[in-house]
C-alpha cells in the first residue's frame, strides 16, 4: 500500500490545491470541512510529517510532495540584477550618511558646549559645611532652608514629594545630626512653624 493510497479523499485535495494553486502554503479546505473538521485534517498531516508548520501557516513538505508523487520544485536561483544592487547600494550610503549626521553634535550644541576645565581635586568640607551634592532633594531642602524666611514642613513636602515624617527625619537627622547645621524653627506671621538654617 503507497503513501497515495492512504491519504484520506481531504487530505490529498487540501495537498494538491496548496501545491497547485499557493506554492505549498495550506490555505484552502473543501466547503464541506469546516471548524474542527480542519484542525483534524492538520493534525493528521502533521502527524505523517506530510505538512510543517511556518510560524503561523502551515506548508507542505517534502514527504506531502511525495505523497502525490510530486517532486518540491527546487527554489528560484537569485539572479544578480544591476538595478536592484545600485538601488541597495544608495539605500546603504544614505543611511549611513544619516547615522553620522545624527552621531555628531549639531551646531547649536557645538556654540553652548564651554570649553572642557581642568579637572579640579575635591576639596573637602571644613567643620560646619554642608556636604550635599547640587541637584539633589535634600540641596533643595537647605537651599529653601537658607531663605530668609525659611520654609515651612508643608512647603518642603510640596517642593520635594516627600512625606511629613520623611520632612521631619530630615530636618532633625540629616541635617542637624549627621551634617552639623543648625536648624532653628520660629512661627511665621499665620501661625505655622517654619524651619531656616542659623
Amino acid at each position: 500500500m503507497t503513501t497515495i493510497q492512504q491519504l484520506t479523499a481531504t487530505q490529498h485535495a487540501v495537498l494538491a490545491y496548496a501545491i497547485e494553486h499557493n506554492d505549498g502554503k495550506i490555505t484552502w479546505f473543501p466547503d464541506q470541512v469546516k471548524g474542527g473538521a480542519r484542525k483534524k485534517v492538520l493534525v493528521g498531516l502533521f502527524g505523517r510529517r506530510l505538512i510543517a508548520a511556518d510560524g503561523p501557516d502551515w506548508l507542505v513538505a517534502d514527504a506531502g510532495y511525495a505523497a502525490l508523487g510530486l517532486q518540491r520544485p527546487a527554489p528560484m536561483p537569485l539572479v544578480n540584477d544591476p538595478e536592484i544592487e545600485a538601488v541597495v547600494t544608495a539605500a546603504e550610503a544614505e543611511w549611513t550618511r544619516l547615522d553620522l549626521r545624527l552621531d555628531a553634535p549639531q551646531e547649536s550644541e557645538q556654540q553652548t558646549q564651554p570649553q572642557a576645565e581642568q579637572p579640579q581635586e575635591p576639596v573637602p568640607p571644613t567643620a560646619g559645611q554642608s556636604r550635599t551634592r547640587e541637584n539633589t532633594k535634600q540641596a533643595l531642602v537647605i537651599q529653601m532652608l537658607k531663605r530668609p524666611e525659611g520654609a515651612t514642613v508643608a512647603q518642603i513636602m510640596a517642593a520635594t514629594g516627600w512625606l511629613n515624617h520623611t520632612v521631619r527625619g530630615t530636618l532633625s537627622g540629616v541635617l542637624r545630626k549627621r551634617l552639623g547645621l543648625t536648624v532653628v524653627s520660629a512661627r511665621n506671621p499665620e501661625g505655622v512653624s517654619a524651619y531656616r538654617i542659623a
